[in-house]
């Protein structure tokens, strides 16, 4: 079955950036252009495998020459939770020498990245096992995160992390490599970053909020200027725009249903803070009232602390308290209760 991406464009590398499929509507041209990190528009652009392996190249600092005859396994990894359905798109590929990546976007904050990584990581690692087989076969695996939220406390746009011992630093196995870039990290001016730095250009492309954004990195590196001329092609042709902007519009619904969930679950919060904060202070006058009582007249005033106990209305325990400390007699403080109580 042919996937959206192949339905208009040939993008292997034999045949980059030329349309293929003749569009029987006249392809828009009013300048519009969609964004690069929009999960649809990603799928399309890296499934060039000239344009994959340059970014593969920047992320892994590796030449180029590393990943070539790089095969995609696939372009969507299987899902098996709800929360995947956000704006999540993975692109694996299998080196000549075997080793595996999973290069993914996402576009929604997602709780518990790190964890859900490792999850995923784990599942590209054992999925190379073969009944007997014996571990040597087991080739590297690496996962690359490109998210449009911050998931790391660390002052870096891209971070990468393996298996070391924590105090020599000792790598354990090479097995293992998981990376993380963080878009909205490009905003910081405190994170120090080389405008040279082709990662960083990379980024800056797919987080490109303008066109001269874009020409201005096209100018300086020619992978992204191809990038570029596909993201062109792309935006002018009518049914990709369609896709597109039903897309954007699926997230935008899932991200205003998130804020929507996130602001209930405060108002929620305040209101049961409120309620047991009453709670808590009718609590604490309660105990007040009932230990003055113990200890000024003793076990005769036990009935009159089980009375105590059942008042609720934090004002009328207000009124107790405030004159508790002044009685006398037993008779003095179930007066003073009844009192209390009766002008409710």
């Amino acid at each position: 079955m042919e996937t959206k991406a192949a339905i208009w464009y040939n993008i292997q590398e034999e045949r980059d950036l030329i349309l293929v499929k003749e569009n029987k509507q006249i392809p828009t041209d009013d300048g519009f252009l969609m964004s690069p990190k929009n999960d649809f528009v990603f799928k399309l652009i890296f499934a060039n495998k000239k344009l994959l392996i340059a970014l593969l190249s920047a992320i892994l600092k590796l030449p180029k020459e590393e990943f070539q005859g790089i095969e995609i396994v696939n372009s969507e990894l299987l899902r098996e939770f709800a929360e995947d359905k956000k704006g999540i798109l993975d692109v694996r590929v299998r080196t000549k020498q075997g080793k595996q990546i999973d290069i993914e976007i996402q576009i929604l904050p997602t709780e518990f990245m790190p964890e859900r990584t490792l999850f995923y990581w784990s599942k590209m690692y054992t999925s190379q096992a073969k009944p007997g087989d014996t571990y040597d076969t087991l080739q590297k695996c690496i996962t690359i995160n490109i998210v449009d939220f911050r998931c790391t406390p660390l002052r870096k746009l891209h971070s990468s992390y393996h298996l070391t011992e924590d105090e020599t630093g000792y790598r354990l196995t090479d097995v293992m490599e998981i990376h993380f870039l963080e878009m909205p990290k490009l905003a910081d001016p405190d994170i120090p970053r080389d405008e040279n730095d082709i990662v960083v250009e990379w980024m800056e492309f797919l987080d490109a909020k303008s066109k001269g954004v874009i020409e201005m990195l096209a100018e300086k590196n020619q992978d992204i200027k191809k990038a570029y001329d596909l993201l062109q092609i792309i935006s002018k042709d009518e049914k990709a725009r369609m896709l597109y902007e039903a897309r954007e519009a699926e997230l935008r619904d899932q991200l205003t249903r998130m804020k929507s969930e996130r602001n209930q679950g405060r108002a929620e919060g305040r209101a049961e803070g409120r309620a047991e904060g009453r709670a808590e202070g009718r609590a604490v006058v309660q105990d007040a009232i009932c230990q003055y009582l113990e200890a000024r007249f003793g076990a005769e005033s036990q009935p009159l602390q089980e009375t105590v106990r059942t008042i609720t209305d934090l004002d009328v325990l207000n009124r107790i308290i405030s004159r508790i400390f002044i009685v006398n007699q037993l008779d003095e403080a179930k007066d003073l209760i009844e009192g209390s109580l009766a002008s409710q």
